[in-house]
């Protein structure tokens, strides 16, 4: 294995994979590698979403105009890169109900963003409840957003291909192999990899995903932060439910301030569909049971009773929240019946295998408020992506993209090739759709 490199990235997600993938493209003669303590890449969050490429109708087109074009140029890279590759990418669009009329002022809010931030005529489309029973008849709404630019996929399928190629471009990936020490010395990164083996990097980008504040934290960045964890759980449908809707549908989110999702119908890449996600509250960015929480429960504890999550803990309807999510963990039909809100067809009782979970990590600031967005914190040596949530994984190439010009034009890394070609697009280009 080799030990010294000038870019190290910490996080083998859709993210880190990504920033790979145009950081060696771009730099032919430098030695970079990503870290990920699994086996695999996308193996935690980038592996375990829903699929979807999404629409940009939920960005505030002023407020997160990066956001939201990312999340429309993703679209068109990830259907372009699929075609290259011949990978999964279905366009089956998706459906956003309204069960009343708070509902319905929110889609009307949707429908505006949604063209203002490049969706046409033919890519949207708001309904009323009796349009919607011709189209869907099985949905039960007050009106909907009908969203036809959106798509399923297999995101693990993709990180893994861009993996394939950052390799072919000198990328080395290290898996299976965990950072348990990280120290600054003789201006450079000293990166200590499962208690034995120490490799060095002249600059180092935190792209950890659930771990990313604590790697953050290692290094003094981002202490007034810290992170919590909420396990999203499916349930998958049987079968003879394939066919109930033509797409996925989602609800108008109750609380959007806080990060429990309304629970949505979901139609896979496959064509299998499943009810989820909830919003469990864990103590580990792999609380996918119960060993691992009791085994984190005290240590996170103490961390979030010792920072502004403390305030958020004991918010009342934080609080009320949780439990309903934690309900909804422990019964099925409690899950299930929040659907059937808008699908009153389904049966909980023909409804008995779990689908896979995964775990969401949503930043609390000192004040004690969940922060909506990403968070990106540079130094003279590193840069760290913290609350990697939106534009998600529809937008994880372009936002890489970006991040990579950035650290460029600020001098943080320079690129050897500013006109690379990097898969079947020129790197400039897509810097350029992005101002």
């Amino acid at each position: 294995m080799a030990h010294d490199f000038d870019i190290v990235i910490i996080g083998g997600g859709i993210l880190g994979t990504s920033l790979s993938y145009f950081l060696s493209s771009l730099n032919k003669s430098k030695k970079i590698a990503v870290i990920e303590q699994e086996h695999s890449v996308a193996f935690h969050t980038s592996g375990r979403n829903t699929g979807k490429v999404h629409a940009p109708y939920l960005y505030n087109p002023e407020k997160k105009k990066l956001f939201a074009k990312s999340a429309f140029h993703g679209y068109e890279m990830w259907e372009e890169y699929a075609k290259l590759r011949d990978l999964p990418f279905k366009e089956d669009g998706v459906i956003e109900v309204a069960t009343d009329q708070k509902g319905i002022k929110v889609l009307e809010k949707y429908l505006k963003w949604g063209k203002e931030n490049g969706l046409e005529e033919k890519d949207i489309k708001l309904v009323n409840k009796e349009e919607m029973k011709k189209t869907e008849p099985e949905i039960k709404c007050e009106s909907a957003l009908c969203v036809y630019r959106d798509a399923s996929t297999d995101y693990s399928v993709f990180t893994k291909s861009i993996m394939k190629d950052s390799k072919e471009s000198g990328t080395d990936f290290l898996l299976d192999t965990k950072v348990t020490k990280i120290k600054k010395e003789s201006g450079k990164w000293t990166i200590t990899l499962n208690d034995e083996h120490e490799i060095y990097a002249k600059f180092l980008i935190n792209a950890a995903g659930g771990e990313a504040v604590d790697v953050a934290h290692s290094v003094d960045v981002a202490e007034k932060f810290t992170d919590v964890h909420f396990r999203g759980e499916y349930w998958k449908a049987p079968s003879e439910y394939n066919k109930l809707t033509k797409s996925s549908v989602y609800s108008v989110p109750e609380f959007p301030d806080y990060p429990f999702l309304d629970p949505h119908w979901i139609i896979r890449v496959d064509g299998s569909c499943e009810i989820g996600p909830n919003a469990v509250p864990v103590f580990s960015p792999h609380g996918y049971d119960a060993a691992e929480n009791i085994k984190e429960f005290i240590p996170k504890m103490l961390e979030m009773l010792n920072s502004g999550a403390r305030k958020a803990v004991f918010d009342k309807q934080f609080q009320e929240l949780a439990m309903n999510e934690i309900q909804s963990s422990m019964s099925k039909t409690t899950m299930v019946n929040r659907v059937k809100k808008f699908l009153p067809k389904i049966d909980a009782k023909k409804i008995t295998e779990k689908g896979t979970a995964g775990i969401r990590s949503s930043i609390i600031d000192d004040k004690g408020k969940f922060v909506p967005d990403v968070i990106l914190i540079e130094d003279e040596m590193s840069f760290h992506v913290l609350n990697y949530n939106s534009p998600g994984a529809t937008g994880a190439l372009p936002f890489s993209a970006h991040i990579v010009n950035h650290l460029n034009k600020i001098g943080l890394i320079t690129n050897e090739e500013e006109e690379a070609v990097c898969g079947p697009w020129k790197f400039s280009e897509i810097i350029e759709k992005l101002q």
